[in-house]
């Protein structure tokens, strides 16, 4: 298990019967989380809930407004500054815990003292494109999702970084891949952090079982000749560290593959874990 603990703007306050207490900067949110299937330690009332989320028996749910919610407001880790906004299917437009993540890859991007090009895959509202630009590096940034684009770039405008070193794609990631391959692009370094289920803008169809190893396979093909890492992240509950592991060590060889899980901190002296990721570097 790997955590971060520079976040000065976010915390997780209580967890317990499926749900999980955040603190975003000042604002407070309740969210269901699968993992937690603990009861609470604490009594949850003492907290000024801002706002939280209920779900429905069609899979989906909506915010319940407790107290005043702002429409859209910031929080910052490190130099880096993000847009937060409660959204469908319980997002805010950030994950804290891949903060680990950023930290990792902003220290191989400096210790590489060489320019380094990155494309992101799945790429969403940018956490990882900002932390690759803030080293330094040059970023494709692809995501199928148009608006998760935008807040990616008024992520990356908040933060001040050199919008000319990021490039924006709207496309299915597999599509745009192959077409790199076509044209002789490559690439110093991939992320991707696909979800567990999507599709893309012309209504491509993703299942992370059934096509992660075959786009993994695919994207080798634009990696440089002299690569820096491939990064893997995977939120699919039961999708263990070491089939990432796996997947990287049968698609690439030559350097080492580490996984993990990756977690959060709580107030309550646990750590939550959110997801699994594995590094080829």
């Amino acid at each position: 298990m790997r955590i971060n603990t520079e976040w000065r703007d976010y915390e997780i306050l209580a967890t317990g019967n499926g749900e999980k207490l955040e603190r975003w900067k000042d604002i407070i949110l309740l969210r269901p989380d699968p993992q937690v299937i603990w009861d609470k330690s604490c009594d949850i009332s003492k907290y000024k809930i801002n706002a939280k989320y209920i779900r429905d028996s069609s899979g989906g749910g909506r915010w319940e407004k407790l107290l005043p919610l702002p429409e859209e407001w910031t929080v910052s880790w490190r130099n880096l500054n993000f847009k937060v906004k409660p959204m469908g299917f319980k997002h805010t437009g950030l994950f804290p815990e891949q903060a680990v993540n950023w930290a990792m890859m902003i220290d191989l991007i400096k210790s590489a003292i060489r320019p380094i090009s990155v494309l992101n895959l799945f790429a969403y509202t940018g956490g990882a494109t900002l932390a690759c630009l803030s080293a330094g590096a040059n970023v494709c940034h692809v995501d199928a999702a148009v608006n998760m684009n935008e807040r990616a770039k008024d992520n990356l405008r908040l933060s001040k970084l050199d919008i000319t070193k990021a490039r924006f794609i709207a496309d299915d990631c597999l599509k745009f891949v192959t077409r790199e391959i076509k044209r002789g692009k490559k690439y110093d370094a991939v992320i991707m952090d696909p979800p567990s289920y999507g599709r893309g803008p012309s209504g491509e169809m993703w299942k992370i079982e059934d096509n992660l190893f075959s786009l993994v396979k695919t994207t080798t093909k634009v990696l440089s000749d002299n690569p820096l890492f491939y990064l893997i992240n995977s939120y699919t509950t039961g999708l263990q560290p070491q089939v990432l592991n796996n997947i990287l060590t049968l698609s690439l060889k030559g350097k080492k593959v580490e996984s993990y899980e990756v977690g959060l901190p709580t107030k309550e002296g646990i750590v939550l874990p959110c997801g699994s990721s594995a590094i080829w570097s």
